[in-house]
């Protein structure tokens, strides 16, 4: 076991909230029952973490670098390198990186940024058609259900836009930009995939089952592959990365952590927490910081569903905070609870507020407050830069 203190930080993307009228002014986190997550804000000091940039895309990839210390001025490059490095994409250094969404359309619109969740499954058989039959200028990666990947050796600078900004709305106004050769090839490639993806037999078959198609690839997030300073030697910790996500993976590989493959881990609803939980304990047997990440609220955010978003974070509480809890000496260990940004159900999409966050550490007296939006907003930490984080999480 590592001398000294050991840091496990825990990360529910989009946890972070709006009060909800109907809900009686409360946001999730406060409606929510998440005993295990308040007897840690309880004996923590809590604060507020400014974890975006209004000029930078309002994304989990900026928040987390952030948060890890790295800025994205110096190192950003985009989305889809990120999750190329989880994968262990091999691209070239003329390569861009772009993310691919298979998205659900229907009379000009983007109904659904996921295709309703399609499967791992149906995704590969779905990339490995477009492979076959649209395949001039580059080639898909298939990776964990919408989330999938396109390497071209054109498109860099392009404007693209998160499908997940525009449900509702005209696909065509949102196609790449500016209009050049690069942006007309890509958009035309991107409108053919619709009549391709439409007649596949996967669709045909979600469509009697009574779900969603997934009937368009959407291209963005996009950047060549960055550099990123060993987090050992940039905060003198030995890290390790626990998450279903390919672009947090992505960024652990990068900075060299250790990034475990967590059996059942899916980066939705039906997540094995259980298996989160038993892995994130065994990494503090090697590892000084541990960094465990949980896409579930998030998911739940985009939908804009309050019931859903509560759900999920009693369940994360129980099966994953709970579990680790039970199988840890707290005096050994410092527990931090985390948002790397908020996902509004009333926005359904990522927003620049700041996020509550607590740092509990032995020895240490806490804010005595529950882990919500507005006891951090009275915390002791006060107004922290998400830059300073690892530092204030040293320091405290």
């Amino acid at each position: 076991m590592p001398k000294g203190l050991m840091y496990l930080i825990i990360v529910g993307d989009g946890m972070a909230d709006y009060p909800v009228e109907e809900a009686g002014g409360k946001t999730p986190l406060q409606l929510a029952y998440k005993p295990n997550m308040d007897y840690i804000a309880g004996r923590s000091r809590m604060g507020m973490l400014r974890t975006l940039r209004p000029d930078l895309p309002k994304g989990s990839d900026v928040a987390n670098l952030i948060i890890l210390g790295y800025d994205p001025y110096v190192c950003y490059t985009g989305r889809g390198p990120l999750e190329a490095a989880a994968r262990r994409i091999r691209v070239e250094d003329d390569e861009v990186v772009f993310r691919c969404n298979l998205i659900t359309v229907e009379g000009g619109r983007i109904l659904d940024y996921s295709g309703e969740h399609v499967t791992t499954d149906e995704a590969r058989l779905l990339i490995s058609v477009l492979n076959d039959r649209l395949n001039e200028l580059g080639r898909f990666h298939a990776g964990v259900s919408y989330r999938n990947l396109f390497i071209s050796k054109i498109g860099e600078g392009l404007k693209a836009t998160p499908p997940h900004d525009i449900v509702g709305e005209k696909y065509e106004e949102h196609m790449l930009k500016p209009l050049n050769e690069d942006s007309r090839r890509l958009n035309e490639m991107m409108l053919k995939s619709i009549s391709i993806l439409s007649e596949n037999p996967v669709n045909k078959r979600r469509i009697d089952s009574g779900k969603r198609p997934a009937n368009m690839v959407w291209i963005w997030g996009q950047g060549r592959m960055p550099r990123l300073e060993p987090f050992s030697e940039k905060h003198g910790l030995k890290g390790t990365v626990i998450s279903a996500v390919d672009l947090i993976k992505g960024i652990g590989w990068l900075a060299g952590m250790v990034v475990p493959e967590v059996p059942g881990a899916t980066g939705y609803y039906d997540t094995n927490y259980e298996n989160k939980a038993l892995y994130a304990v065994n990494a503090l047997e090697d590892s000084d910081f541990v960094y465990l990440h949980v896409e579930a609220p998030d998911e739940a955010g985009h939908e804009g569903s309050f019931k859903t978003k509560v759900r999920v974070i009693e369940e994360m509480d129980r099966r994953l905070i709970g579990r680790i809890l039970d199988n840890i000496r707290i005096d050994d260990v410092s527990i931090s609870i985390l948002i790397d940004h908020p996902t509004p159900v009333s926005v359904k999409n990522h927003t620049v507020d700041p996020v509550p966050f607590a740092i509990m550490k032995p020895g240490i007296k806490g804010d005595g407050k529950p882990f919500d939006e507005e006891s951090g907003s009275k915390g002791s930490f006060s107004m922290i830069d998400g830059m300073d984080f690892i530092k204030i999480l040293k320091e405290a």
